[in-house]
């Protein structure tokens, strides 16, 4: 049952928002709609293309009925922080907030990208305590890589071709098992990772083309991740697959971040599998699975 203080007035549907800047390229809607239906919820997911300069105005919109509270994504993961009243403990360590849930007059900020992710990597045949993991960029999503890899014991390699952010990623999250490298240390970093893990835009559909490494600068074992999810094969994930590894990439990432926000609104457990196949579906299909193309699915011979 959704919370009391959620519920408005007149039994006029509760309202999610989704903040963002492009915003039509997001499967978000199609997801949440579907888990609202799911549960019975009486909810509507909208989709607001809010530039940066209105940024502050849309927030406060949130702070009454019918609102329960938003998703946030690029570019406004860092810069609605001032405009909240409270963050939880994960916005608080990764510096970025991508949920918004209203807890009366008041907005408090959370951050699903982690539990989120730290969930997708539970299908891939790794044992990260003590392995070595190479993290490509330095956004919003890396830091929650980093953070999940650093809680699981590995020995983080970062690079980014500004050192500088790459830089105050790492003191900000206070990683004592990471180290920045620079281009000559990455191929001999990547081919001795036991995962590497890819969350810049390069391969995205709309972004910049083909692969973030050289051509044939792969690990030799384990698995690459890609956070791209449009379109569901990357260049470097075919490149990764030819060699046998076991990929993944971003749609389980999405799917478990959004059945995390969608529990913070209601308080009702999120319906995964419907939500994963709603974002498959507003994929066009990727035909494999939203779990994700995971450790048994590897290239035939």
């Amino acid at each position: 049952m959704v919370p009391a203080d959620l519920r408005s007035a007149a039994h006029e549907p509760g309202r999610v928002a989704l903040l963002a800047h492009p915003v039509a390229h997001s499967v978000s809607p199609a997801m949440q709609a579907a888990a609202f239906a799911a549960t019975g919820i009486d909810a509507r997911y909208l989709a607001m293309d809010v530039p940066p300069a209105e940024l502050a105005a849309a927030v406060a919109g949130l702070r009454s009925p019918p609102w329960w509270g938003a998703n946030v994504t690029v570019p406004h993961k860092t810069a609605v922080v001032p405009w909240l009243d409270e963050l939880s403990a994960s916005a608080r360590r990764l510096g970025a907030v991508n949920t918004i849930v209203r807890r009366g007059d008041r907005l408090v900020g959370d951050n699903s990208d982690l539990p989120g992710f730290a969930r997708a990597l539970q299908a891939l045949p790794i044992e990260l305590s003590g392995a070595r993991a190479v993290v490509l960029g330095a956004g919003g999503a890396a830091r929650a890589v980093v953070a999940v890899l650093a809680d699981a014991g590995a020995h983080i390699e970062l690079f980014n071709r500004g050192h500088a952010r790459a830089a105050e990623l790492l003191r900000d999250l206070g990683c004592e098992r990471a180290r920045l490298i620079d281009a000559a240390e990455l191929p001999d970093a990547v081919a001795g990772c036991r995962l590497l893990v890819q969350t810049t835009t390069v391969g995205m559909a709309g972004g910049p083309p083909g692969s973030p490494l050289p051509a044939g600068v792969l690990p030799r074992s384990g698995a690459v991740v890609d956070l791209v999810y449009r379109p569901a094969l990357t260049p470097l994930l075919h490149a990764a697959r030819r060699q046998g590894l076991a990929v993944q990439n971003g749609l389980p990432m999405l799917v478990h971040q959004g059945a995390v926000s969608f529990e913070a609104w209601t308080g009702v457990a999120a319906p995964l599998e419907v939500m994963g196949r709603a974002a498959e579906e507003a994929l066009g299909g990727v035909g494999r699975g939203w779990s994700g193309l995971a450790a048994d699915d590897r290239p035939s011979a």
